[in-house]
């Protein structure tokens, strides 16, 4: 660690720039960790407090309302892949509060743990909010869509309210993301999903459900499978995820992916530049807003 760097903007240990950081914010006893590399996912509770789920939550309803505001469409009437939840990505390049909580330093911390790496970058945001009435989210992996190869990816799954089975909890193959690269499912429905819980590589390995409360994170590899429920009650579940890159590693191939075709990076150069913040270690102040951003709903494509 290279303590010189670090610039004290915060005193309060659990605070969102707590950049002191001769220690994480949350430091995570060795067996979070172990259970992360055997099973590919994780819990960590209590990690944002009342105060910033408050704060947060409203700032991503009020970004997902404005997001979304001119789609008066049923779920009924939404494609197969929009059933499954409302998808706004990159909230932290047009919301303030929204970037808080995206390069929050106890989150970042907690990604330089599991990954055992000491750099982290933010490779994406995005709010899932599943509505009343949503289907399931078929089983995938998550790294396969993008051309970075194995480098170390990690997401952190935050609940902004309670989340049940009924209301469409995540469940996580466990082990799976020792198999490595799977053969990649089009969540879309644009053709037919492959069936990665049949995969020969998983030996019938089935998801395992994750009831969570708000305030605590689930973690999952980016190779491990896992998929989530309908939401069978009366309310929308809502979900913030990110998505925590190590630094130093090279794109491997030029499949169109935005983070990387928007910074320029082409195969074989390393993975940074304009909207891939550097998160762990903290730098000073939130990172600059790119002036060039994507779709504001949906997956997004090409530069």
């Amino acid at each position: 660690m290279r303590s010189e760097n670090w610039v004290i903007l915060n005193q309060n240990p659990t605070g969102p720039y707590c950049t002191d950081m001769t220690e994480y914010p949350m430091k995570l006893n060795q067996d979070k960790i172990t259970e992360f590399e055997s099973r590919g996912f994780v819990v960590t509770d209590n990690v944002l407090t009342v105060e910033e789920l408050k704060r947060y939550g409203e700032a991503v309803d009020d970004e997902v309302a404005l997001r979304t505001q001119a789609d008066a469409r049923r779920v009924t009437e939404k494609t197969t892949y929009e059933q499954s939840f409302i998808q706004c990505m990159r909230l932290w390049e047009t919301n303030r509060v929204i970037c808080e909580l995206s390069c929050h330093s106890k989150l970042a911390g907690i990604a330089a743990q599991l990954l055992s790496e000491p750099e982290i970058l933010l490779w994406q945001d995005q709010a899932l909010y599943k509505e009343a009435g949503g289907r399931e989210t078929t089983a995938h992996q998550d790294q396969p869509f993008w051309p970075i190869g194995d480098a170390p990816l990690v997401s952190a799954w935050i609940p902004l309210c309670d989340v049940t089975v009924s209301t469409g909890a995540m469940a996580y193959v466990p082990g799976s993301h020792k198999a490595g690269k799977l053969k990649i499912v089009d969540i879309t429905h644009s053709t037919e999903p492959y069936d990665i819980l049949r995969d020969p590589a998983l030996n019938g390995a089935t998801p395992e459900t994750v009831e969570v409360t708000a305030g605590s994170v689930v973690w999952h590899h980016g190779f491990t499978v896992h998929q989530a429920g309908a939401n069978l009650s009366a309310q929308t579940r809502r979900v913030f995820t990110t998505v925590y890159l190590a630094r130093g590693y090279r794109r491997a191939n030029p499949w169109p992916v935005y983070p990387l075709d928007r910074a320029g990076i082409n195969a074989g150069e390393l993975m940074e530049g304009v909207g891939m913040p550097q998160v762990w270690p903290p730098q000073a102040g939130l990172p600059a807003q790119p002036t060039n951003r994507g779709q504001l709903t949906g997956p997004q494509h090409g530069k």
